[in-house]
């Protein structure tokens, strides 16, 4: 396999000071794709927080930016992630990233890779289906808009809701793992690293992360970012296993619609997994929220 790109084309790793004109190239894609996109330099730099980028990337190049790739490490997985112009597309770029990502992924000692694209990007699923990767999960975006002021919630008796304080964050990071335990996917970081990947970053905001109590336990949280991709952003709402079916999910979730709104957006969303076994999507239903769009996981084994 060569490790050089299609002729005429150069190759580099990507550097954080890429993240502007690699956010560019993605919702150039996204936009080709589907109309529009909410991608953003900041979830952009979030994801690479995961990986070593000296290492696990590629930035393509001619005139200007052609494609961009990565390899983020993930429990059992290598997940990669690619993106090609729409100006480029048919050159070849889309198969060399995606075999120069697998290749990254043997080195690294995974056995398998997992790959994504939005739905409708029958060029993306083709690429993939003829690389031998299979569908392996759907996921949403979610959102709602609200017109007015969102209705308030309904909290059940003895629980109270607060903003996050400090020494909450290894409470809060153990309710988030218990919550997310079951999902497909989930992998639990160490806190000392999640906590220097969400709260030691210029948007962390504590008076959007949410705290619900039942006495001195915490109950449920919620995890907000001001705006992404034009919207209020719930990074993470997780309710421990003792209090779910409470409707401790639901109220946390219009708590921090009416807060988002108080702060002039109205406008909120989320992903989820479509098949959440918690039953996370029929929740967001009730509470106003429709799929704004689809995206799939394709995965390889690569022994």
């Amino acid at each position: 396999m060569s490790s050089s790109p299609p002729e005429g084309f150069r190759v580099r790793s990507a550097t954080v000071e890429d993240a502007p004109a690699i956010n560019e190239l993605m919702i150039a894609v996204d936009t080709a794709v589907q109309g529009w996109s909410d991608s953003t330099e900041a979830e952009l730099v979030d994801w690479w927080r995961l990986t070593d980028l000296g290492a696990n990337s590629w930035v393509v190049e001619d005139d200007s930016l052609a494609a961009y790739g990565v390899v983020i490490p993930h429990g059992e997985n290598a997940e990669t992630d690619g993106f090609v112009h729409p100006a480029k597309i048919g050159l070849g770029l889309g198969s060399w990233l995606l075999r120069q990502a697998e290749a990254r992924g043997r080195e690294l000692g995974f056995a398998s890779a997992l790959t994504w694209c939005l739905g409708p990007d029958t060029e993306a699923r083709s690429l993939f289906e003829r690389s031998g990767y299979r569908e392996a999960r759907r996921f949403y975006r979610m959102v709602v808009e609200h017109e007015g002021e969102p209705p308030g919630p309904e909290w059940p008796e003895g629980f109270r809701v607060g903003t996050f304080e400090p020494g909450d964050g290894p409470a809060f990071h153990a309710t988030l793992g218990e919550a997310f335990a079951e999902e497909w996917n989930f992998v639990s970081e160490p806190y000392e690293q999640w906590a220097e990947r969400r709260m030691n970053v210029p948007d962390f905001d504590p008076t959007l992360w949410f705290v619900v109590r039942a006495g001195d336990e915490i109950a449920a949280v919620l995890r907000g970012d001001p705006e992404r991709g034009g919207a209020g952003w719930v990074g993470a709402l997780g309710v421990r296993r003792s209090w779910r079916k409470r409707g401790l999910g639901l109220a946390l979730l219009r708590h921090a619609f009416r807060e988002f709104y108080r702060r002039g957006q109205p406008r909120v969303g989320l992903g989820v997994d479509a098949q959440n076994p918690t039953g996370a999507t029929r929740l967001y239903e009730r509470a106003g929220m429709h799929v704004a769009y689809e995206g799939v996981a394709f995965k390889k084994e690569l022994a």
